[in-house]
């Protein structure tokens, strides 16, 4: 059984609203710990270091791997999990942020939330007395970040001076992964094109990031230059939720920054492709990429589950 010495106190009572908050010793507790739990759910050894906690999640955006990973994490872990619809709660009818936070740390002993404005998560972080983690939001995905640099460490078995190339909309995704990526040391390349490049904030706290570990953070427009040589390749969605009336425009866009075989045979001959789903097959990935044999997509998907409960040990009390 994971004892619950492996988990320390450091860490207690933070939120994990964006990855740029955390150093890179309190991200790597984390990947640590989602090894360990990892290996322990695998041989279905008990870990239930979160005995009797309840999480409430709030949803204002659909979900699949956020909430199932969430819900059954906590059950995992000895707690449970409270699905909160936001259509559902006063918020929906102007009840305040900071309302909200105080009633629900009353109750709850963690709040995630999936919703569109990275304002209102730190509005929430700010005035509740339980951790806050950040599900989604416009601006920032940490909880796919933490997953994504398990996988490639399980993979790879570093983090290190890998070189890590995204392709197409530097959205959320992409400025989450690039600050985590530079936090780790990795040569970080997003290849956009120029309209669709990630935020200058993002650029210059990865930037930061990077000149502290060694890494480095490099914008370019031309795809088929990007890949070579990497041992990663990611990508995303071209339209986001919010985005459908957009997605015409944005497929002809975008068009050439996806990743098919090609790219892969482009790449490092190990390389691994990554994507944090759902994917539109024929626009910034083929299924054949997804489904072949240097796709980690899938473990990236289940690595949501190990991560969060990782997390989730080791911020709340």
């Amino acid at each position: 059984m994971v004892v619950a010495t492996a988990v320390g106190e450091q860490l207690k009572g933070r939120s994990f609203t964006k990855v740029a908050d955390w150093s890179r010793g309190e991200l790597e507790a984390v990947l640590d710990l989602a090894d360990e739990l990892k290996r322990a759910q695998q041989a279905r050894e008990e870990h239930r270091l979160l005995p009797g906690r309840t999480l409430g999640m709030i949803f204002h955006k659909p979900s699949t791997r956020t909430r199932v990973s969430f819900e059954v994490g906590i059950w995992q872990l000895g707690g449970i999990g409270l699905y909160l619809s936001a259509g559902e709660l006063q918020l929906g009818r102007g009840e305040t942020l900071r309302d909200t936070a105080n009633v629900l740390s009353r109750y709850l002993d963690g709040l995630v939330i999936r919703t569109f404005s990275q304002d209102d998560v730190e509005q929430l972080a700010e005035h509740a007395s339980i951790p806050v983690i950040n599900g989604l939001t416009d601006a920032a995905h940490p909880c796919q970040v933490l997953a994504d640099l398990m996988t490639i460490r399980e993979r790879r078995g570093t983090l290190d001076g890998l070189k890590l190339v995204y392709l197409g909309d530097g959205n959320n995704m992409c400025a989450s992964l690039m600050v985590g990526a530079a936090k780790f040391g990795m040569r970080f390349v997003a290849a956009t094109p120029e309209a669709y490049a990630p935020p200058p904030r993002a650029i210059e706290g990865a930037r930061e990031a990077a000149e502290d570990s060694g890494g480095s953070v490099e914008l370019v427009d031309d795809p088929a230059a990007a890949v070579a040589g990497a041992d990663v390749l990611y990508t995303d969605v071209w339209t986001s939720m919010g985005q459908e009336a957009e997605n015409e425009r944005r497929v002809r866009d975008l068009a050439g920054f996806g990743i098919d075989a090609g790219t892969v045979r482009a790449a490092a001959s190990d390389a691994i492709v990554l994507h944090c789903l759902p994917a539109h097959y024929g626009e910034e990935i083929t299924e054949e990429v997804v489904y072949g044999p240097q796709s980690a997509v899938f473990d990236q998907a289940e690595n949501r589950l190990h991560a969060q409960k990782a997390l989730l040990a080791l911020v709340i009390p």
